[in-house]
């Protein structure tokens, strides 16, 4: 068995006018990511651990901002399609250990639908899905609450 570990990082900045959407699902708040896509920045750190444990280039390769193709599309549909990639390469998941940071909102109530949702696309235990949430003490620009960022893990067994 070979054992191939990928990371992945992604960041928007919060706006006006647009829904927050991170893990696959909605969460209340008074601004949204602003992206070509949805703007799930966890799903998109996600999605280039996947690509870079199965050696592949990153998630704007494969779905570039260029293409209107993707224009507003749920970031759902990118994470299944690259799952089908990789496990068409024969490749099935260890885990995969997450971290949201995000001054505000609150994140951690959310967690356990986060899981579940990115389990059930990727139809994977949600004990394999690892998230975690922090702020940034109030530092930066995510300290400032003028985006989200997320990093990713994934762990792929062959």
């Amino acid at each position: 068995m070979s054992v191939r570990i990928g990371q992945g990082y992604d960041v928007h900045q919060l706006v006006e006018g647009r829904l927050l959407v991170l893990g696959g699902i909605v969460i209340p708040h008074t601004k949204g990511l602003l992206g070509h896509s949805d703007a799930d920045v966890l799903l998109h750190a996600i999605i280039d651990a996947l690509l870079g444990a199965a050696g592949h280039r990153d998630i704007g390769y494969f779905f570039p901002d260029t293409d209107d193709a993707f224009k507003d599309i749920d970031s759902k549909q990118l994470l299944r399609q690259v799952w089908v990639k990789v496990q068409q390469e024969g490749y099935q998941l260890g885990n995969i250990d997450s971290t949201i940071v995000a001054q505000k909102p609150h994140l951690s109530i959310h967690i356990p639908l986060m899981q579940q949702t990115i389990a059930d696309i990727m139809k994977v235990d949600p004990t394999q899905i690892g998230i975690k949430v922090t702020t940034n003490e109030h530092l930066g620009p995510i300290g400032r609450e003028e985006g989200i960022a997320a990093l990713a893990v994934a762990l792929l067994e062959k």
